[in-house]
């Protein structure tokens, strides 16, 4: 009668955890048939392969000895011999396994506590799988919960069945939460860990505040306006850009709401962060301009290939512009993806006129003409001699105030010039001992074979042995300063993209690596 009660204690515990932890019954009885096995192998030996197996209606435990039947037995404990095996079944065959039934035993102290443990360990694991399993695919998403406790400046939420973490940094500033407090948080990471936090949530990223305003304005939950990008400085100042389907409702007031009724929502949850609402245009240098509000722009200038934009604004409007600390610049800066460069009316002036008169003398050293020639060619935007060399005739011959005849001594005394000057390149890199092998390199040109003479770097091996910040310089930090160090081509303007192409087939052309295949271009039949 002992016996029975015992077992149906058992099943009792086991349904017990199971509705506790909610995880399948049939994991918590293999975790006591593990841990039943493990206290059998502590009294049987180490070695032995014992199976333990409880039954799901009765509770009834039954042990057994896994022998494997071998022709001569090596090791007892987990081999039998053919002979042996065949007395308690005639039919056994060499590989078989025989199940030799153990007794029952009572568990000691030490091995009811290594039993306990297993358990546990089992237990939790499933509950942590279960876990993983029901978030995995809610990433992304808003949840509420209530603060269970605050660690260290952590704070630990009860979701329900689980339990998720708000990390410290993961908190808007000034923020306190006491245990029993209702907090709403957004779901950025899941992970399998063998121990800790699986559930990682935050109030800081920015696709929290694109949810909140999903949930209070209809529009965005229907589809019809959509949320473009989002800037946070947490606690402070954000900015999020908006655009409609639609074109008759108004995106940017379809988020205010009535008398700022939605925003203001989003608002309250986010401890007071002031909101810019932008509206989105697939048009660069507008939407930039809309990211800079409350600022007013005065003129654009893109520089596509560097993602970089010169924005010139009026000078009374500099520091509405840069805002507090540089808030609101770089939260554009974020909105857009691109890096932004403010200049005033009267900085920009004063940049152009500096320009305007080195090119102007540029072009009367090099063409020996006088300043009223030299400021014509400036102002029609040529930049450099090597541009004259490449224009065609007419179109030098169209300015005003020159005629053909004109224009082609322009372009003689250009190539003249440049045919000089490489020549003087030409014997200076000679003298610094740079290899004719590196003239053959593609993209290198004669100022940048010297500049790398100068800089020791004379032969294809030592071309292919550089870094690419070696070639274009690279920045660090050290402390709150930002240092730029220089490379070997600073002043030359070529790209990350391309120093590495250099080096590429530099490496190439050294045979340290094979050049990369081209795939077969396509025939296009007319």
């Amino acid at each position: 009668m002992a016996v029975s009660a015992n077992r149906l204690e058992l099943l009792q515990i086991a349904d017990a955890v199971a509705r506790e932890k909610l995880i399948d019954r049939q994991i918590v009885l293999a975790s006591m048939e593990e841990a039943y096995a493990k206290a059998a192998r502590s009294r049987y030996g180490m070695e032995t392969n014992v199976r333990a197996e409880i039954d799901p209606k009765t509770g009834e435990l039954r042990l057994w000895r896994h022998l494997l039947v071998v022709e001569a037995v090596e090791n007892p404990s987990v081999e039998i011999s053919l002979e042996d095996a065949r007395r308690s079944n005639p039919a056994a065959q060499l590989g078989d396994v025989i199940a030799d039934k153990l007794p029952p035993f009572d568990l000691g102290r030490i091995a009811a506590q290594s039993a306990k443990q297993v358990i546990v360990q089992k237990v939790r694991d499933a509950e942590r799988d279960r876990q993983y399993e029901e978030y995995k695919d809610r990433i992304g998403e808003i949840i509420n919960g209530v603060v269970k406790r605050v660690e260290y400046g952590n704070v630990i939420v009860d979701l329900g069945r689980s339990e998720g973490i708000v990390r410290r940094d993961e908190l808007i500033p000034r923020e306190v939460f006491r245990p029993g407090d209702r907090i709403r948080a957004f779901v950025f990471d899941v992970r399998r860990e063998a121990r800790g936090p699986q559930i990682f949530l935050s109030r800081t990223h920015p696709q929290f505040m694109a949810k909140l305003f999903a949930q209070e304005v209809p529009e965005i939950y229907d589809g019809i306006i959509s949320v473009k990008a989002v800037a946070r400085d947490p606690g402070s100042r954000a900015k999020i850009a908006v655009i409609s389907r639609d074109s008759s409702i108004d995106p940017v007031g379809a988020c205010v709401g009535m008398r700022g009724s939605r925003v203001q929502a989003v608002v309250g949850e986010l401890q007071g962060e002031k909101i810019d609402i932008i509206p989105w245009s697939p048009d660069v240098a507008t939407f930039i301009v809309n990211a800079l509000q409350p600022a007013e722009v005065a003129k654009v200038v893109l520089d596509e290939e560097a993602e970089r934009i010169e924005v010139v604004v009026p000078d009374d409007q500099l520091s509405l512009a840069i805002g507090r600390r540089g808030q609101n610049v770089r939260l554009a800066s974020q909105l857009t993806g691109w890096d932004i460069d403010i200049l005033t009316e009267a900085e920009e002036s004063e940049r152009r006129q500096k320009e305007f008169v080195e090119r102007t003398q540029i072009f009367m050293d090099a063409l020996d003409v006088d300043e009223v020639v030299g400021q014509l060619l400036a102002s029609e935007g040529f930049r450099s001699v090597e541009e004259l060399t490449y224009v065609d005739g007419a179109e030098l011959a169209s300015i005003e105030g020159f005629d053909e005849e004109t224009a082609a001594e322009i372009q003689n005394r250009a190539i003249n010039h440049l045919a000089e000057r490489d020549a003087a390149l030409d014997v200076r890199r000679r003298e610094l001992g740079v290899d004719d092998e590196l003239k053959d390199v593609p993209g290198l040109t004669l100022p940048m074979l010297v500049k790398l003479g100068e800089n020791d770097v004379k032969t294809i091996e030592d071309l292919a042995g550089c870094a690419t910040d070696d070639l274009v310089g690279w920045t660090e930090r050290k402390g709150s300063e930002t240092i730029k160090n220089a490379g070997y081509l600073d002043g030359f303007e070529i790209s990350r993209d391309e120093a590495e192409a250099l080096i590429m087939q530099a490496r190439v052309t050294a045979g340290w690596i094979d050049a990369p295949s081209e795939a077969p271009e396509a025939v296009v039949e007319a």
